[in-house]
């Protein structure tokens, strides 16, 4: 899997005993010998972990590049916002990029006026949805301002008798987003269409092709373990792909992770 491929340079070094020291078992994946003082000492690779750690210090490691393919009113896409994203982003964000994609399962065909016109599964109000998404990444640009905003719209179209304007404004307003007005323009006009044509573009050139939403990539990779792992722990995933020295929420998720 992208991102565990680390472990392989390491284990070139140290061989991994099994047997216990001190009352603890090195009964740790690689990718996880590292990962805590505790395990890399059951291990018996604390100085090469040390090594390692310095190593990656002189050369900053790449965030882990995670992308979401969804559409606005999905319940499985809220869901996973609400549940893996956004907390992901709160507790690993310095150590991941985010990129959103907001299409998801629409067809799109040309009218006669040579004009893009989108057919979405939820309706006309999730295509609406979708179009606000991309004008907002498109005009705020920092993902920092932008992304909050949009969870924030997720949230509100989650709890229901909402649609996707009113939710724009509601959040724009709790995060006091100056750029709504021109949004929400963006939104009804021609720029907007294009724009969404391009999370079209980007959506239909998925390789293997999307089959559902949510759908993500891992450093550009999807796989039927990538998603899984995303679906039920996020935060472990971006922890366990990245390379470089794992920040102190890595640290907690993974000793919890082990304790169960």
């Amino acid at each position: 899997m992208v991102g565990y491929g680390w472990f392989v340079s390491l284990a070139f070094l140290i061989t991994v005993s099994t047997s216990t020291i001190d009352g603890r078992e090195c009964n740790f994946p690689p990718s996880l010998w590292c990962s805590s003082d505790e395990i890399a000492a059951a291990c018996q690779v604390v100085q090469q972990c040390r090594q390692y750690r310095t190593s990656l210090e002189d050369t900053a490691a790449q965030p882990v590049q995670f992308t979401l393919y969804y559409e606005t009113l999905c319940p499985d896409c809220q869901n996973f916002y609400r549940k893996q994203l956004y907390p992901a982003y709160k507790n690993v964000g310095d150590i991941m990029n985010i990129t959103l994609v907001p299409y998801g399962n629409a067809h799109e065909k040309k009218s006669s006026e040579g004009k893009w016109q989108f057919q979405c599964q939820h309706g006309e109000q999730e295509c609406i949805g979708n179009i606000i998404d991309a004008c907002t990444i498109s005009m705020v640009k920092n993902f920092t301002i932008y992304f909050p905003f949009i969870n924030c719209m997720e949230e509100k179209l989650y709890e229901g008798d909402i649609n996707p304007p009113q939710a724009a404004e509601k959040c724009a307003k709790q995060f006091s987003l100056k750029e709504i007005d021109g949004i929400l323009a963006c939104s009804r006009s021609d720029t907007g269409i294009m724009l969404e044509h391009q999370m079209a573009l980007k959506t239909d050139a998925l390789q293997p092709p999307h089959t559902y939403v949510p759908w993500v990539e891992l450093n550009g990779v999807h796989t039927d373990r990538i998603q899984k792992e995303a679906e039920n722990n996020l935060i472990n995933l971006i922890c366990d792909t990245y390379m470089g020295v794992k920040p102190p929420a890595c640290q907690k998720k993974m000793k919890y992770k082990h304790r169960i």
